[in-house]
C-alpha cells in the first residue's frame, strides 16, 4: 500500500490540511493518507493551545467521512518531542509492505537538509512538497541525494494557518469554514482557544 503520512501539531487541523492531503492523496494516487498529531514538534517553542487529547479528538473529527483518511495517534502516545526518523522507522517495522510518502509544505522542502538524520530519513521515505503559488520550494540547491527523495505535488493556494485561526478565536471571531463543521463545533463547545 502507498501510504501518505501528515505529521503537524493540528492545533487545530483545519480545512488546509484536508485539501493538501486530497490533492497528494488524487495526484500520486495513494491508498490512504494518515494524520498523525506530534507530541512536541521540534521545530516550535511554544506549546500547543489545544491538549495533546484535544487535538487527537479534533483530527479524529476531521478525517471520519473520508474513507482513505486515517487517524494516527503513533506520536502522541510515544509523547516527547517527535522526530520524523523515529516515527518512520517505527512505522517501517509495523508495515514492511507499506511504502511511505511523507507530506510536507513548499516552505519545508528547502530546510530538508537540516531534519534530523535526513541521510537515514530519505532511505525509508519519499518527501512530497506541495507546490504553492508564491513559494520556492529550493528543491534545485538540494543535495542530490536528498533531491531524488523529493517529489512534488501541487494543490490549490488556500491562506490558512492554525496560528491564525487560534487568534480568530482569542478575537472572538468565527472559524466557521476554516475548520470542518464537527471541529469548529469542538472548539465551541470545549471554549478551545478563547481570549
Amino acid at each position: 500500500m502507498k501510504i501518505g503520512l501528515m505529521g503537524g501539531t493540528f492545533d487545530p487541523v483545519h480545512i488546509g490540511h484536508l485539501i493538501a492531503a486530497q490533492s497528494v492523496y488524487e495526484e500520486l494516487e495513494l491508498d490512504e493518507v494518515w494524520f498523525m498529531p506530534t507530541s512536541m514538534p521540534p521545530h516550535k517553542e511554544q506549546a500547543p493551545g489545544a491538549s495533546p487529547e484535544q487535538r487527537w479528538q479534533m483530527v479524529c473529527l476531521a478525517v471520519e467521512d473520508h474513507p482513505a483518511f486515517k487517524p494516527s495517534d503513533v506520536e502522541l502516545r510515544k509523547g516527547g518531542i517527535s522526530y520524523s526518523i523515529e516515527t518512520v522507522l517505527m512505522l517501517r517495522s509495523r508495515y514492511p509492505e507499506h511504502e511511505f510518502y511523507y507530506i510536507i509544505g513548499a516552505d519545508m522542502v528547502q530546510y530538508l537538509p537540516k531534519w534530523y538524520r535526513i541521510d537515514e530519513l530519505i532511505k525509508h521515505v519519499t518527501f512530497v512538497g506541495l507546490r504553492r503559488p508564491g513559494y520556492e520550494t529550493g528543491c534545485d540547491a538540494l543535495p542530490a541525494p536528498i533531491r531524488k527523495a523529493v517529489r512534488l505535488a501541487s494543490m490549490p493556494q488556500i491562506e490558512l494557518s492554525s496560528t491564525g485561526i487560534r487568534q480568530r478565536r482569542a478575537e472572538g471571531r468565527s472559524v466557521r469554514y476554516m475548520v470542518p463543521d464537527r471541529v469548529n463545533d469542538y472548539i465551541e463547545v470545549n471554549r478551545l482557544y478563547e481570549a
